[in-house]
Order: C-alpha cells, then sequence, then structure tokens
C-alpha cells in the first residue's frame, strides 16, 4: 500500500487504532486482575467496556469509508504492552503494581487520545463527517478514562511503598 495520499494516512491510521483497541481489551483485563485497589479495578473494568464500544464505532467508521475493518499492527501498543509484561515479570509488590498499572494505563490513554486526535482532521479533510463524529466520541471516551486514572493516581497513598 502506498501513502501519498489522505486517504492513505487515515486508512493506516484507521486499521493502526483498530489493532491497538483490540490489543487493549486484553490488557485492560490483565491490568484488572492484576490489580488489587477495587476502585482501580473497576475504573479498568468499566474502561474495558467502552472500548468495546469503541472497537463498535470503529467499524462503523470502516464500514463508512467503504473498507472492511482491518488490523495493521501498532507497534506503539505492542511496545506498552510488552513493556508492562517485562515490569510484571519483575513481580513487584502488590502497591507497586497497583500504582504501574495506572501509570502503565495513562501511558495507553495518552497514545489514545493522540491516535484519534490525529484521525479527526483527516476523517473531516475526506468528507466523512459522521465517522469523525465517532471519531471524537471515542476522543472524548479516552480523555475521560485519563481524567478519572489521573485522579486515581494523585489519591494513591504513596505511603504504602517504600521510598528506598
Amino acid at each position: 500500500m502506498s501513502m501519498d495520499t489522505i486517504q492513505d494516512l487515515f486508512e493506516h491510521g484507521l486499521e493502526d487504532i483498530y489493532h491497538a483497541e483490540h490489543q487493549l481489551l486484553d490488557a485492560l483485563d490483565d491490568l484488572e486482575q492484576n490489580t488489587e485497589r477495587e476502585e482501580i479495578a473497576q475504573a479498568f473494568s468499566e474502561h474495558r467496556e467502552e472500548t468495546e464500544g469503541q472497537i463498535n464505532r470503529l467499524e462503523e467508521v470502516f464500514e463508512m469509508f467503504g473498507e472492511p475493518p482491518e488490523k495493521e499492527e501498532c507497534e506503539g501498543i505492542e511496545g506498552l504492552i510488552q513493556e508492562y509484561e517485562e515490569f510484571t515479570a519483575e513481580e513487584p509488590s502488590q502497591e507497586v503494581m497497583d500504582y504501574h498499572n495506572m501509570a502503565a494505563a495513562e501511558k495507553t490513554e495518552h497514545y489514545e487520545i493522540a491516535a484519534y486526535g490525529n484521525l479527526i482532521p483527516l476523517a473531516d479533510q475526506l468528507g466523512l463527517d459522521e465517522g469523525a463524529d465517532l471519531l471524537e466520541e471515542n476522543l472524548r471516551e479516552e480523555q475521560d478514562a485519563l481524567e478519572e486514572l489521573t485522579e486515581l493516581t494523585e489519591q494513591f497513598e504513596m505511603d504504602a511503598i517504600p521510598a528506598e
């Protein structure tokens, strides 16, 4: 596939985030299972449900775009997942794990926010107004998830983790 047009760029980005959202379904399940604090685990569970809706909206955008939903491996998300797996292999204490889970989730939210933020103007340029609206809805959910994670991180009792 050549990358010479806005359409090419949009299709590539759409396939990339479609793959990322699928990967994050499993990752959010892992985050929930590896988190002891109920309010944090609940946030991961709720965002997993939102992610399922985001995937459905992406499939609608593919349909509007006239293409079947396809995945382009998202190296960014794959890297974040690999980083997470390497960290968990170190068998951190549960307190450290809970904090790290929030930090890892925040990183992915920033990535998704950037991806949607880049796709929306491309959809607008292609005249996919309804598609842009669906992508905007996904973007708002990602921003809300990041805000919730940030609040949980700020409320985290750092005294539970030894400083040294």
